[in-house]
This record gives C-alpha cells, sequence and structure tokens, in this order.
C-alpha cells in the first residue's frame, strides 16, 4: 500500500466504480482517487466519513471528520488538469494508527497548536499540569488532542462544512470547557476558507 496517495490524478479516475467489499454497492471515486468507503468506520463510538466539497470550475476538497483533516484538495493546474496539492492517506485506518504513521496532516489542532514549555498552563493565578508527549512539553493539545477525536458534521450544501467538537473541562488537563466549530467552504474563485470560532464556557473544579 502506498504511503500517500498520488499527486497527480487523470480526470478519467473521476467516472471510476468500484466496489465496496462490505456492502457490494458501487461507490464512486473522488477526482483525487479516494474510496470514501475507507474512511467509513467508528471511532470512539462516534462515526467517522469522508466529506467532499465542490464548486463549478473545478475545485473539489475531500475532508475527514476525524480530527478535522483536509485530505484532498484538487484544482486545475495552469493546462486545466485536475491536481492534488496537499499531502495526506487515502485510507481511515493510516490517520489513527497514532503509532506506525503519526501525522498531523491537514488537521484542526486543539486544544492548542504547538508547544506549551513543560506542560504547564497558568489560568487565573491556577497552574495546570498538562500532558508531556513532545519532549517534556505539551504539543498539540496533548496526546489525545483534537485531531485524534471525531467531530459532529454538517454539509448545509456542497461547498460548506461545518465540523464541531465539544472539549469537556478537564481533557487532557485543560481548564474549562471549549466549544469549537471550523467552517470549511470552497469559493467560486477556487479557494478554501476555513474559519475558526470557539465558545469557552470556564468550569470551577473539584480539588
Amino acid at each position: 500500500m502506498n504511503l500517500f496517495k498520488p499527486a497527480f490524478i487523470g480526470v478519467a479516475a473521476a467516472a471510476l466504480a468500484i466496489t465496496a467489499c462490505t456492502s457490494g454497492k458501487p461507490v464512486e471515486e473522488t477526482v483525487s482517487g479516494l474510496n470514501p468507503a475507507r474512511f467509513d468506520s467508528i471511532v470512539n463510538n462516534k462515526k467517522t466519513a469522508l466529506f467532499t466539497l465542490k464548486n463549478s470550475n473545478g475545485m473539489e476538497v475531500c475532508i475527514t471528520n476525524f480530527g478535522g483533516r483536509v485530505v484532498s484538495l484538487v484544482v486545475p493546474d495552469a493546462n486545466g488538469k485536475p491536481t492534488d496539492v496537499v499531502l495526506g492517506y487515502d485510507n481511515l485506518k493510516q490517520y489513527t494508527d497514532s503509532v506506525n504513521s503519526p501525522s498531523d496532516f491537514g488537521s484542526s489542532v486543539g486544544r492548542y497548536a504547538n508547544r506549551i514549555g513543560g506542560g504547564k498552563l497558568t489560568v487565573a493565578g491556577k497552574t495546570y499540569q498538562l500532558p508531556q508527549n513532545n519532549f517534556g512539553h505539551c504539543l498539540h493539545g496533548g496526546p489525545s488532542g483534537w485531531m485524534y477525536q471525531v467531530y459532529d458534521a454538517k454539509q448545509p450544501n456542497d461547498s460548506t462544512l461545518i465540523l464541531t467538537i465539544v472539549s469537556p473541562d478537564g481533557d487532557n488537563n485543560f481548564p474549562g470547557t471549549v466549544t469549537a466549530h471550523t467552517t470549511y467552504k470552497v469559493l467560486s474563485n477556487n479557494t478554501l476558507d476555513i474559519t475558526f470560532t470557539t465558545d469557552y464556557r470556564k468550569m470551577i473544579r473539584s480539588s
């Protein structure tokens, strides 16, 4: 199995229908050559899937709600050929395997992107010890940060996807409950617009 999906996919691949082993029903591949059935699973008791966004100009973006990851982004090149311009795997199994194929490819990172020194966070005069998952520091929200969680998904139309995650108070020892929304929109000028919004609710935790 190839580690990464091919960077260049011919237009003919979009019309190729393959048979899903589990259901026996034909599944049409995306323009980038992805089989959506390979992203259907259950992780942490929540359903995962691959969502496809597109516009009328030939742009296609595939996103999985596991970690809010952009799996592929296809735009026409200078000659009008559909071209995938992002790195990613062609199946959910490799994304979820944090031991053999760990990656944050295309993900929505939380609660914190980058490192927190020593894993120590001080809020309102109180210091919290966070997981030290990167050389003594807390990286990308800890070992079970949002890039390894399943977001709730709503796709109101062909060009928009809204992913939502609720991080409870004490999640990886971060204080307070956070609800985060990531909205992806494929625009008519072949731009992927991503908007992040959060709601934070302070909670008093018993010691």
